[in-house]
């Protein structure tokens, strides 16, 4: 009974109620941040084609006659956050069709749960110690356990697809993501930390992929994609099926 209420008393000083979540603030950023870098991912693979021997067509080309709900991919893979444990990850991709021959936008929902490197939650652990010094004047020693992080990403990005021998669609670009993070552990709950691991952040990925026609219906995807994040970033491999409708596009086809 006394330790529960030691640990109790603990949360009571760490806890800091002016505090507000980081993404209170942030939602309405990172969907403009979002937006602006969506477009900068389309103007990159708009410039990646300009540069293509094929692509001899003009602006005129490029419009809105190809965007279409052409199809959708199922994937799973394996995520490298910076002060996070490597875990796994799954998630959906769409494919909207293509804005001019050969650029192709996309959009897609992931998600990956972890837990922080133990060097991130020291130094949390730090803080929490400073703030309670300074407040009290005597140093306490603090012990936050495991803490939990996940990541739920929407994003919406452009590529340039094109064919290469024996048959293989190749792709890359650049595009634009919100990101739903929500910390948890026993030791933060209800606390300033968790707050401040609660957000909204906006991202920008660069990313290229392969992917294997083995019928005009259905393909099988790879791709590597380095997303960075208000305060982190990660690497990420994806693999995926993805089921097609429609004929082949401008770009895909042979």
């Amino acid at each position: 009974m006394a330790r529960r209420k030691r640990r109790s008393d603990h949360r009571k000083e760490v806890r800091r109620p002016e505090e507000r979540p980081i993404g209170s603030g942030l939602v309405g950023v990172a969907w403009i941040v979002g937006g602006a870098v969506i477009l900068l991912g389309i103007l990159f693979a708009l410039l990646l084609m300009g540069a293509r021997p094929a692509a001899a067509q003009g602006l005129a080309d490029f419009d809105y006659e190809n965007l279409s709900f052409r199809g959708v991919m199922l994937e799973g893979g394996a995520v490298f956050p910076s002060g996070v444990e490597s875990t796994g990850s799954f998630g959906m991709r769409a494919d909207l069709g293509f804005l001019g021959p050969g650029v192709r936008v996309t959009a897609g929902l992931s998600r990956w749960s972890s837990s922080l490197r133990r060097s991130e939650v020291r130094a949390l652990e730090e803080r929490v110690e400073d703030l309670v010094q300074a407040e009290t004047g005597s140093r306490p020693t603090v012990n936050l356990g495991q803490i939990s992080l996940s990541d739920v990403a929407v994003n919406a990005d452009a590529h340039v697809v094109w064919r290469v021998p024996p048959g293989f669609l190749t792709y890359a670009g650049a595009g634009g993501t919100a990101h739903v993070l929500r910390g948890g552990g026993a030791a933060i709950e209800d606390t300033f930390i968790q707050d401040l691991l609660n957000s909204i952040r906006a991202g920008i990925n660069v990313h290229a992929g392969v992917e294997v026609p083995l019928t005009q219906q259905f393909r099988l995807v790879g791709e590597t994609r380095y997303e960075l994040v208000q305060s982190f970033s990660y690497l990420q491999f994806r693999l995926g099926g993805q089921f097609m409708w429609g004929g082949w596009a401008a770009g895909e086809e042979g």
